[in-house]
């Protein structure tokens, strides 16, 4: 579990009501179901009509993504890596089909695979990166539902607006309840509209986006990988190309935990 999120999510909600009930306001007041019907169900529905249903229903994994995902160790990925390249080097690539069976990461088991049974290297990069893009497109696709209901949602709470508005400037010469109720509509799905896109949905749409570009890093980091084992780089240059791909201060912390392992 991703505790940053998790503390993040939270903190929003306890921050706005801490801001409600330090006003002086209740939190009964802030509980309207027509607002959540016009604000959040509105929104739904406005994202099925431009999402295919099938994405859709993968919209629970999607968020649970964003607190539950995978953890990769680049140190581990690399430390593989270089030690394939050096039993390559050492006894051949075919001898590398005895440790396919020990790699849990699919993507470096099918690049090694391919090397092992004698595919040409452009081939295997081809492969590769089209399982790479696809992968790619399949995240992108994800994100943008997120992304759809960040944007929908405040323009659902501005018709909530829009209708409390009505209600109440038709009532201004009757039953004053209705002007009030009509008037906390307004608000009210205006306020539920700027906490979900802002607080929630925004949120989540960026840390999918940080967590898609770390995997596409690590499986590039892959692919030049089994590449570089392919065309017999020494072990060393191995290691120095594929900790390329980080800032200088993680490169050094990679370095040193190869080193400690």
């Amino acid at each position: 579990m991703d505790l940053a999120s998790v503390i993040g999510l939270a903190g929003v909600f306890v921050m706005v009501v801490f801001g409600i009930l330090s006003g002086g306001g209740s939190f009964v007041l802030f509980f309207d179901i027509p607002s959540i019907f016009i604000t959040l169900g509105g929104a739904m529905c406005a994202v099925i009509f431009t999402n295919p249903l099938e994405n859709m229903m993968r919209l629970p994994n999607i968020v649970k993504n964003a607190f539950f995902v995978p953890k990769y160790d680049p140190a581990q990925v690399i430390l593989t890596l270089v030690s394939f390249s050096e039993k390559a080097r050492r006894e051949g690539l075919l001898a590398l089909e005895d440790d396919l069976e020990e790699v849990s990461d699919a993507f470096l088991r099918k690049g090694v695979q391919l090397v092992v049974d004698g595919t040409e290297p452009e081939l295997v990069r081809n492969i590769m990166s089209s399982e790479l893009g696809a992968l790619s497109s399949r995240h992108e696709s994800n994100i943008k539902i997120v992304e759809d209901f960040s944007a929908l949602t405040p323009a659902f709470g501005m018709i909530g607006t829009l209708i409390g508005l009505v209600i109440m400037m038709k009532n201004l010469g009757g039953d004053k309840s209705a002007i009030g109720a009509g008037m906390a509509t307004a608000l009210i799905t205006t306020f539920y509209g700027a906490v979900l896109a802002y607080g929630v949905f925004t949120p989540v749409s960026e840390k999918l986006k940080k967590y898609n570009a770390v995997e596409l890093t690590m499986k590039e980091i892959i692919i030049e990988g089994t590449l570089s084992i392919q065309a017999g780089d020494n072990p060393r240059i191995v290691q120095e190309k594929l900790v390329s791909f980080f800032s200088p201060a993680v490169r050094k912390k990679i370095s040193e935990q190869i080193g400690d392992k």
